[in-house]
């Protein structure tokens, strides 16, 4: 699964989304396997990231698309590491802490 780093997004939810499908979206290769890491947001992001996480697994199937909102590299790599062994799973959406899952 190819990592992609999402940055540079502004703070608000809505001005990110903007820049995302203007900026990040036209570059992304569809037909791999991906998981895009975006940085830690406030719960406003989610709806948003969850939505293109899921219309990108539809659209790159049979393909998959994931995403996780983290700073944590070891939380990502174990996330990395789990779809590995998992490869039916595809449009999900992880909030992740160091250990690899919020509670939230």
């Amino acid at each position: 699964m190819r990592r992609i780093d999402i940055a540079g997004l502004p703070e608000g939810a809505l001005a990110a989304a903007a820049r995302f499908h203007a900026e990040w979206l036209p570059a992304l290769q569809q037909g791999q396997d991906l998981l895009l890491v975006f940085p830690p947001a406030g719960h406003a992001h989610d709806c948003w990231r969850l939505s293109v996480i899921q219309a990108l697994a539809r659209e790159s199937a049979p393909a998959r698309v994931n995403g996780v909102a983290s700073a944590s590299e070891p939380a990502i790599a174990a996330t990395l590491a789990w779809l590995a062994q998992a490869p039916g799973v595809t449009g999900q959406y992880w909030l992740l802490d160091a250990d690899g899952a919020s509670a939230a």
